[in-house]
């Protein structure tokens, strides 16, 4: 008798710890077309400034969504555009505020990862406080004109962020 007591004292302990119900993860993700409207406004807004640029939005999880490398850019502005967007998006600020933060402490263990960068041109992409991906422009001469045009392009899908 007592082994059958023990049994079911450990039955109804293990009903006490689990959850009546799982609970479910909600979130919002980018969408593919606008993933892409954001790439193609960024390289339209940089070529009408003169500037040949790749761009590149990466979802949640730091994932390529979108990468374009535009005509006549040199091959280094696909990986660049992808780390500024990475940065941006793990560290959910605009890439150029890591070489602050590098200035700062310089010990800092994040520029020993891959897909790290402290060059701007990018910024994360958020629908209210949550950010759901960045996006990143490399070739512009200077990463605040890159950035510029990031900023146009999430400026363009601003109200598709909700």
């Amino acid at each position: 008798m007592p082994v059958v007591s023990y049994r079911a004292a450990l039955g109804l302990a293990c009903l006490l710890v689990t959850p009546a119900s799982g609970q479910v993860l909600t979130h919002k993700d980018l969408s593919a077309p606008i993933a892409v409207n954001i790439a193609q406004t960024a390289m339209a807004t940089c070529s009408a400034n003169g500037y040949r640029v790749s761009a590149t939005v990466v979802g949640r999880n730091g994932e390529v969504l979108v990468q374009i490398r535009g005509d006549g850019t040199p091959p280094h502005t696909m990986e660049n555009s992808f780390k500024k967007a990475f940065t941006a998006r793990t560290f959910r600020i605009p890439s150029g505020e890591m070489e602050e933060r590098l200035k700062k402490n310089p010990q800092m263990g994040a520029q020993y990862l891959t897909g790290f960068t402290t060059a701007r041109g990018a910024l994360p992409i958020t629908i209210g406080e949550e950010v759901v991906g960045a996006a990143g422009v490399s070739g512009a001469p200077g990463g605040e004109k890159d950035e510029a045009c990031v900023k146009a392009a999430l400026d363009k899908v601003a109200d598709q962020l909700k």
